[in-house]
């Protein structure tokens, strides 16, 4: 994080694709859903949810509309939807066991146009305690399918999806939208901001590994985890729309994006590039320590990656062209796909932290693998 030049890079930064083009999920990534557990039979589909009758504006807690609209049916889809939705919360949260589905109801079903992904959002409530959690159906994504699974098998946390054909079911993450958090908290005296700021570092980091891009401070969230002597901060993704598919570099690191210009300016004042490069360095090697830990599942994911169509060919040359200066690396001048630039990414970030872990695990075979 360079302080010169800052605010130029900011202006010069080309903003995300207003209208990402929707990727259907072919042959080969459905075979992988499939045996991994994640293609299933969905008692609801996308396509039944969009039979509402009424939309009116969803407000926040202060009165002002939100992005959100809440969406009413008639009596006899309302019923087969309650039913159904009840049951896709099961299969999301209890390995399908209908058995406690008397406890479950549909509280409400909110509708969002903007996004590509054209998200409806079900809040399921308990009936005995109040108690209420959120799950969302979309339209099946191939670039969200594989940010969703590479943050399964990447990130400190799992995440839950589920696929029917072209419609995903996916769960809530919770946490305070970044957006919320840059307002409410950033300046809080109450927050600790260098601990805020690692974070940030290391989902920097992160989602450069593995171009993850468009994370604007509404795409993702901060989970604060009370400790020992202060407060923890997490950073999570929540919005995947955006895996290998834009073609400027810039877009996969979160540091140039105009919306996380309040965290970026505090960690210029008050990160030293020395922490910056020991919190990167932390990142990476925990990214190796998962890829060593799922080795089969991340070369099977990669494989068919590589061979998919989740961008258009003048995004795909533009990003190689970027990379292959970025790092002085010609090798990204031969990939032909996202995903052939992703493994060659990942391989070009980690490998030096791979080859380390390797020392000290003696896991061989782990890097003919990664190679």
């Amino acid at each position: 994080m360079k302080k010169e030049n800052l605010h130029n890079n900011f202006q010069e930064e080309a903003t995300p694709s207003k209208k990402k083009p929707l990727y259907s999920i072919k042959p080969p990534l459905h075979e992988y859903l499939l045996k991994y557990g994640r293609e299933v039979d969905l008692p609801v589909t996308y396509n039944d949810m969009l039979h509402f009758t009424y939309a009116r504006p969803l407000l926040d807690t202060a009165g002002n509309e939100t992005a959100w609209e809440q969406v009413s049916y008639d009596m006899r889809e309302w019923e087969f939807l309650r039913e159904g939705l009840v049951k896709c919360y099961a299969m999301l949260k209890t390995e399908g066991d209908f058995s406690y589905s008397a406890n479950l109801n549909v509280e409400r079903i909110d509708f969002c146009s903007f996004g590509n992904s054209q998200p409806f959002r079900v809040r399921i409530i308990n009936v005995y305690n109040g108690n209420c959690d959120h799950f969302y159906i979309k339209k099946a994504d191939a670039n969200r399918v594989y940010g969703l699974e590479l943050e399964n098998l990447l990130s400190s946390s799992r995440v839950i999806f589920l696929t029917c054909n072209q419609t995903l079911i996916e769960e809530h993450i919770a946490g305070i939208p970044g957006d919320i958090f840059i307002r409410d908290y950033l300046n809080n005296p109450e927050t600790n901001v260098v601990r805020l700021l690692k974070t940030f570092v290391k989902f920097n980091e992160s989602s450069f590994v593995r171009l993850l891009g468009d994370m604007r401070s509404y795409n993702f969230v901060v989970d604060i985890t009370p400790d020992i002597d202060d407060a923890q901060y997490y950073i999570r993704a929540i919005d995947f729309d955006q895996q290998c598919y834009e073609g400027r570099m810039r877009l996969y690191m979160p540091q140039f994006i105009k919306e996380n210009y309040p965290i970026v300016e505090k960690a210029i004042q008050k990160l030293d590039p020395e922490s910056v490069k020991q919190y990167q360095a932390e990142e990476r090697s925990r990214l190796v320590y998962r890829i060593t830990t799922e080795r089969y599942r991340m070369k099977e994911l990669i494989d068919v990656m590589s061979k998919d169509e989740i961008s258009n060919p003048e995004k795909i040359n533009q990003l190689k062209l970027e990379l292959a200066d970025h790092w002085k690396n010609p090798a990204f001048l031969k990939a032909k796909t996202m995903g052939a630039i992703l493994k060659i990414q990942m391989k070009q970030m980690l490998l030096p932290n791979l080859n380390m872990v390797l020392r000290a695990t003696k896991h061989k075979s782990v890097s003919r693998r990664f190679r």
